[in-house]
Order: C-alpha cells, then sequence, then structure tokens
C-alpha cells in the first residue's frame, strides 16, 4: 500500500491492529462456543476477554513479530502473545483449530469490511454520474466511432451510460460480497473432526458472514478468484471512463476539462499547461487493480486439500487491490462532481464536418421514401460526402442540393428537415428513463 493512494478508513481495515482483533475475536467467539458444547469450562472466554482488558487490551504487535522470528509461523506467535497476556486460561483457546481456519475466516472479515466501503464508493460515483448526467441530458455533442465522428448525440447521454454501467458494477460487487463472506472453521484437512460445525456456525453468526459448506482446510479459493475478478471489471470501469475524460479534454477536442484549481501547476517547463492528470492517474490505478485478477485465478489450484502458495499472493493483493480501488473511485466521484464541460465546444466540434453527421438519415430517408436502392442511395451520399473530406465543400446540405436526383425525389424543404439535430434527440428521454427509472 501506498499513502499516495491510499485512505485512512481503507487502510484501517487491514492494519495488524485489525486483523488481531478479528484474530482474537475468532478465538473468543470458538471459546463460546465450545462452552455451549462443555469442552471448554464455563466462563473461560470472559475470564480471558477480563484479563485481555487488564493486560491493556492490546496486542504488541512488535512482540508478535519477536515471537513468530523464533517460531517461523504467524498464528502460532499470536497465539503465544495471547496466553502471555491471559495466563492458564488461554489453554483452550485454538482447541481443534488450525492456523487456516483463523487466517481464512479473518481474510472474509476483511474482504467483507473492504466490501462496504467500496459499495459506499461505488454510490457516491453513481450519484455524480446521475447528476450530471441530468445537467447535460440535452446538451448536443458529437458521438464517435474509431475516434471518428458518427452522428449527433448528447453528453448526458455518455453519462447515463456510464451510470448504467457502474449500477452494473455495484450489483456485481454486492454479489461479490455475499460470495466471499464466509466462515470456515473445520479444522484439519476440513473434516470438522476436531471441532463441531457448531462452532463454525457460531462464529459465522458473530462475524456477520455465513457458513461455509465445505472447506477443505481452506475456503475454496473460486470464491476469492470471484472476487477480484469483480474489482478488476470495476477498475476498467473506472478507466472507461477516464480514457473518454481525456480524449475529450485533448486541445483539438476541449469538449470537457478537469477541474484546474488555483494555484495548481500543470507543467514544470510549460506554463500553459492544464493536463488531464487525474484521468491519467485512475487509468494506472486501474492497471494495478487488474494486476491483482491473474494471481488470484491461479490460487484457485492448490494441492489436495490445502498448500499456501496462496498465502503470499493473497497478503499483497487484497490490501493493494482493495486500497488502490477505494482511492481510485473516491478520486473518480470528485472527478465527475467537477468537470468542466463546454457546450460551446461540443457545438463547434459537431460542425466540424458541414453536416456530414446527417449523413446516414439521408441514405435512409433516400430509401424509405425516394424509392432508391440501398447501394445508389448510400454511392450518392458517400459520393457527396467524401468531398467534405476532401476540403474541396464546407456544407453537405448544399452538395446535396445540387444533385437533381435528390431534389427531384425529396425537395428542399424535406432535405433541409433532415439536417435537423432534435431527430437525434427524440429518444433521450425513454433512454433516461430506461437507466435511472
Amino acid at each position: 500500500m501506498i499513502l499516495r493512494y491510499s485512505r485512512p478508513e481503507m487502510t484501517k481495515i487491514w492494519s495488524q491492529e485489525n486483523k488481531y482483533q478479528i484474530w482474537f475475536d475468532i478465538e473468543i467467539h470458538a471459546l463460546e462456543a465450545l462452552e455451549t458444547l462443555q469442552i471448554a469450562p464455563s466462563g473461560t472466554a470472559q475470564r480471558i476477554r477480563d484479563n485481555f482488558l487488564k493486560s491493556g487490551g492490546k496486542f504488541d504487535c512488535d512482540r508478535i513479530d519477536e515471537i513468530e522470528r523464533t517460531t517461523k509461523h504467524d498464528v502460532i506467535a499470536f497465539l503465544t502473545h495471547l496466553a502471555e497476556l491471559t495466563g492458564e486460561n488461554s489453554r483452550f483457546i485454538h482447541y481443534g483449530m488450525t492456523s487456516s481456519d483463523v487466517l481464512d475466516t479473518c481474510l472474509s472479515s476483511q474482504l467483507s469490511q473492504a466490501c462496504d466501503l467500496l459499495i459506499a464508493d461505488l454510490e457516491k460515483v453513481l450519484e455524480s454520474l446521475k447528476k450530471r448526467a441530468f445537467e447535460h441530458k440535452n446538451t448536443i455533442c458529437v458521438g464517435r466511432s474509431h475516434g471518428i465522428h458518427a452522428e449527433p448525440t448528447t453528453f448526458g447521454l455518455k453519462l447515463a451510460r456510464f451510470y448504467a454501467e457502474f449500477l452494473r458494477n455495484l450489483e456485481r460487487l454486492k454479489n461479490a460480497r455475499k460470495e466471499i463472506a464466509v466462515c470456515a472453521i473445520s479444522g484439519a484437512v476440513g473434516t470438522h473432526a476436531n471441532v463441531s460445525p457448531k462452532v463454525q456456525e457460531y462464529i459465522a453468526k458473530k462475524l456477520n458472514l455465513t457458513s461455509e459448506t465445505t472447506s477443505s482446510q481452506i475456503i475454496p479459493r473460486d470464491r476469492h478468484a470471484m472476487f477480484f475478478a469483480t474489482l478488476g471489471v470495476i477498475a476498467s470501469s473506472i478507466e472507461n471512463i477516464a480514457i473518454e475524460i481525456r480524449h475529450l479534454q485533448r486541445t483539438e477536442v476541449l469538449e470537457v476539462e478537469e477541474f484546474f484549481s488555483k494555484g495548481q501547476k500543470g507543467s514544470s517547463a510549460m506554463p500553459h499547461k492544464r493536463n488531464p492528470v487525474l484521468s491519467e492517474n485512475l487509468t494506472g490505478l486501474a492497471r494495478m487493480v487488474r494486476s491483482a485478477v491473474i494471481p488470484a485465478m491461479e490460487n484457485v489450484a492448490l494441492w489436495h486439500e490445502r498448500d499456501i502458495s496462496h498465502s503470499s499472493v493473497e497478503r499483497m493483493i487484497a490490501p493493494d487491490a482493495c486500497v488502490t480501488l477505494d482511492f481510485a473511485l473516491t478520486r473518480l466521484a470528485s472527478l465527475i462532481e467537477n468537470l468542466t464541460v463546454y457546450p460551446q465546444n461540443m457545438q463547434r466540434n459537431l460542425e466540424n464536418l458541414g453536416g456530414l453527421v446527417f449523413s446516414q438519415r439521408v441514405m435512409l430517408t433516400l430509401i424509405d421514401e425516394a424509392g432508391i436502392s440501398r447501394e445508389d442511395a448510400y454511392k450518392i451520399v458517400q459520393s457527396n460526402a467524401m468531398k467534405i473530406w476532401a476540403k474541396e465543400a464546407t456544407s453537405f446540405l448544399e452538395l446535396l442540393k445540387a444533385e437533381p436526383e435528390i431534389m427531384q425525389k425529396l425537395g428542399e424543404k424535406k432535405l433541409t428537415e433532415l439536417f435537423d439535430l432534435k431527430y437525434h434527440t427524440k429518444p433521450v428521454d425513454d433512454i433516461f428513463n430506461a437507466v435511472f427509472k
């Protein structure tokens, strides 16, 4: 995790202190379950809690690290330190359990906590997109395919499309949270031979997780693969918006621009520069989040009931991917909220090709109302359009008026009507109703 791209709310989830607190909660809840099963003496869990609070109610991370340097095992180091803090009452701690029970259930809890923040982040992005979409619902601009002028659209429709995409991402993330929020306390090789399934059920309820059906000592990693794949899709959607803003901010286009604050500098060498640095940053952050997806996929295939080849991977990708995506979503919401939009430049660019954006409507009218074959209609329209591309003329409408066959079939009044922008904005209300419901 890099401080520059981190928010404290998310980094706290991945702190050693939070991790050890979850480990402690798991062990205490397991003890409570053992008490109900009459395996551990009644009151053991409470005595351990009391002793822990008397010792300061805080784990010494440096002491755990010191013990681990000898044991070469993080969970044993933690349990040893816990025993130091709580005394003889600790003998029933970790009874019948294995390290993966603690590690995996803790990871599920941390990913669930992280997911809650990411869901809130997505909701803020959606709120920003919706607000700006309605603001520019009827702001005409040119739509582009292959980067080339195609037909008129509105900037609001662009944002509505992104809104729909992020709404799907919200549902994906909620499903991913449900899939990852599982508890597995099944002991060695996952048979529950030494720890009753009732212990797992009890801990799951206490931690607001669901109980894993079968865990083979570890929680199956297809769950984690799905989770990180979902983060990767969300990151790609962030880049989808970022790349659009970067294109629209190019000097030759300048239809939108990232907010440029007072005192901000764009270049150490060129004082005139105003660069899309936030969007470029989001593109880079998206790449980093997606880099977690392949390792998560490769973690699914493990030896027999378990190995730990997945462990080092998850220690890195879990905090990094969650922290980075949290930062990126927060930055994206702010970027959209403060985005500067230039409708006059959109109009200027729309008119740049002298009306070529109406070529399809002219062609379709020649086919539908003039009775000309599609091939001939395409030929007539394209031959005149190419003159605009070649700078031989500046008005597509005037060129078409000079075509005897078009004037004979349609007439000047009808032909001129085909160049009405309102034709292309008629479906906007229907699309908005479908997207925002």
